[in-house]
């Protein structure tokens, strides 16, 4: 299965195995929670899906890569204690608090969250003294003689015997114990995931003309050629930062990254057309309604690699209009939500400290990602200066809230503004594409851009663009339709959940 299917199949296993009957106990003894296993190719997003998991169901998560310990790390040290057995003393050797069990009750006790995510990466690669510990643990719960603690769920991961030479085989008694999860890499579902990471519009777009060069893994004479997710996303960090620093990647760059020569050749001729598709079109003209019959022209003969990279080019910078116009969207929410709590209270520091107390208490907790952390501290800046207004005017009760409900008006007409230049944006995009193109594959890629992007789809759903519903509805077969729409619901879906 794709790695979205088996998020989805580990956050419903959290919720039956975290769910509690009438008497406060666990539904599912511990017992008979079957830690689950996922096995697949490495750099598909493994690791990744945890913390998305842990924070959708603000839980707990700690995370190891076993192969970087040893028996004594993940077991703990032996001591000999006294016992007495029928009357007479024994030395009998025990074992100090692994320090994997340990980081659990250190996480515990650092964020206040007593149930979470035990992550295991590459369980099948430990060395031969561990293996027997780490059979112990996916049987038993236990490192040594320590339990893992009640509401902790064990998930681990492994590679392929193809992928790894440290590769061990589970025996049947211990996969009759666990749930495993056989995991695929799947280009739609990562791109779905991409949108939301904000990886570079170069790598997107070139994915998108050479889906085949995603995740490839091949033996040569000179050893394994690879290019993998994890790979992408990284070099979409750098690409990142050295366009900051007015740095450019070559090839050698990118083979660090993507560690095929063909593809990191191919990408790095790529990377130079992007960047000079971004010139000759006049990339920003076109978002702002301001292009020419010579660029339409151009364009019209160019060949397909170019005119589908263009529209990946557009589609790429209006993602960063959704994605502007969502975080506006959510940040005036939850500055709204406080001063909600004013208007009742008439009460502004105690409100104001509230919204501190719980930011604070969320970043303890790690439950937000970097938007979520953005939109807070936005929230709580805000809240700081209505406070530092109010103290200056030496304004209180209904006149203090009056002021500053005067001053959410402005946050609210940015958001409105937000919105209405995206939503021209997008049109400026359509009419460039209808003079370039008509009704045309260009017009079809372009329309399912859209339908891919979390983003984008909730901007839609909230904004009425008459053109995306007609070229949504008319330029996809009926059948593909009626299944994207459904699509549509379920990315909606999943990035509420995220972001909620």
């Amino acid at each position: 299965m794709d790695i979205k299917r088996a998020k989805r199949e580990i956050r419903d296993s959290i919720e039956a195995y975290l769910a509690k009957g009438e008497d406060g106990d666990y539904m599912i003894p511990s017992i008979r929670q079957r830690p689950i296993l996922l096995m697949g190719p490495p750099g598909i997003g493994k690791t990744q899906i945890m913390e998305q998991v842990a924070k959708e169901c603000g839980i707990g998560l700690v995370a190891y890569t076993i192969t970087h310990h040893t028996r004594q790390s993940a077991i703990g040290l032996p001591f000999i204690k006294k016992r007495m057995y029928g009357g007479r003393e024994y030395s009998v050797t025990e074992y100090t608090m692994s320090e994997i069990i340990a980081s659990v009750y250190e996480k515990i006790e650092s964020t206040g969250i007593e149930e979470g995510l035990l992550f295991i990466d590459e369980i099948n690669c430990v060395s031969e003294t561990l293996a027997p510990a780490m059979l112990q643990f996916l049987q038993c719960k236990t490192f040594g003689n320590q339990q893992v603690p009640k509401g902790w769920i064990i998930v681990a991961a492994g590679n392929p015997p193809e992928y790894n030479k440290s590769v061990r085989d589970f025996d049947i008694v211990t996969l009759d114990r666990i749930r495993k999860i056989d995991v695929e890499e799947n280009y739609g579902v990562w791109k779905e995931y991409a949108y939301q990471a904000e990886i570079h519009p170069a790598i997107l777009a070139y994915l998108e003309i050479r889906r085949e060069y995603f995740y490839r893994i091949e033996t040569t004479v000179d050893g394994k050629a690879f290019a993998t997710a994890r790979g992408w996303e990284d070099l979409s960090e750098y690409l990142k930062a050295g366009e900051s620093l007015g740095k450019k990647a070559d090839r050698e760059i990118i083979y660090q990254y993507i560690q095929h020569q063909k593809i990191a050749k191919d990408f790095a001729n790529y990377l130079k057309l992007y960047e000079k598709y971004k010139k000759d079109y006049g990339l920003e003209k076109i978002v702002e309604g301001r292009y020419s019959k010579e660029t339409l022209e151009q364009l019209k003969y160019a060949p397909f690699d170019e005119r589908l990279s263009v529209v990946s080019l557009l589609a790429g910078r209006l993602g960063t209009f959704f994605r502007e116009c969502f975080v506006t969207e959510q940040y005036v929410s939850l500055l709204y939500k406080y001063l909600l709590k004013y208007k009742e209270t008439l009460k502004f520091d105690e409100v104001r400290k509230e919204a501190q107390e719980e930011y604070d208490r969320l970043r303890r907790a790690e439950q937000l990602t970097k938007m979520d952390d953005g939109i807070w501290n936005r929230t709580v800046c805000t809240l700081e200066r209505y406070g530092q207004m109010l103290h200056r005017e030496r304004l209180t009760g209904t006149e203090g809230f009056a002021c500053v409900k005067e001053a959410f008006e402005r946050e609210d007409s940015l958001r409105e503004g937000t919105a209405e230049k995206t939503l021209q944006a997008l049109e400026h995009v359509f009419d460039f594409l209808e003079d370039a193109f008509g009704d045309s594959q260009e017009m079809v890629a372009f329309v399912t851009e859209l339908n891919t992007n979390g983003y984008s789809i909730r901007f839609l759903k909230e904004n009425d663009c008459g053109r995306y519903y007609r070229y949504n509805k008319g330029l996809l077969f009926d059948e593909r339709h009626e299944e994207i729409l459904g699509e549509l619901d379920e990315v909606e879906e999943e990035l509420n959940r995220v972001l909620k």
